[in-house]
C-alpha cells in the first residue's frame, strides 16, 4: 500500500499535468528515472521539450514548494535531463527548458 506522502505526490503530479495540459502543453513522458535522479513530467510546448519538477507543500511554514528546489535538487534534475537526452538522442536537438510547478493546495497552483 502506498504511503500518504507518496499518494499526495502522485496526486500533485497528476494535477500539475492536467493544469499544464489546460495551458497548451502536451505530456511526453512521466516519472523518468535514472541512476542520477528523476524528472516528474516531460512535456512539449510547441517545439520545446519541457522538464517539469512538481512540488507540493501542505504548509508554507518552512517555505513554499519553489524554495525546496535548491541548488542540489536543480543539479539532480539537470543530470537526469542530460541522461534522458543521451538515451533519446532525437530529442536532444530540440529547444528545452526547466519549469517548476508547485502547489499549496489542489486549487493553488504556481507555474514557474
Amino acid at each position: 500500500m502506498r504511503s500518504t506522502t507518496s499518494q499526495r505526490g502522485s496526486d500533485a503530479e497528476q494535477r500539475a499535468c492536467q493544469y499544464l495540459q489546460e495551458h497548451g502543453l502536451t505530456l511526453f513522458d512521466r516519472n523518468y528515472r535514472c541512476r542520477v535522479g528523476e524528472i516528474d513530467l516531460i512535456m512539449e510546448d510547441g517545439d520545446s521539450l519541457v522538464f517539469v519538477e512538481v512540488r507540493f507543500r501542505a504548509s508554507s511554514r518552512f517555505g513554499n514548494g519553489a524554495e525546496t528546489v535548491d541548488l542540489r535538487k536543480q543539479r539532480r534534475i539537470i543530470q537526469a535531463a542530460a541522461h534522458y537526452l543521451q538515451t533519446h538522442s532525437r530529442q536532444a536537438r530540440r529547444p528545452m527548458r526547466f519549469d517548476v510547478v508547485f502547489m499549496e493546495s489542489p486549487q493553488r497552483i504556481h507555474w514557474i
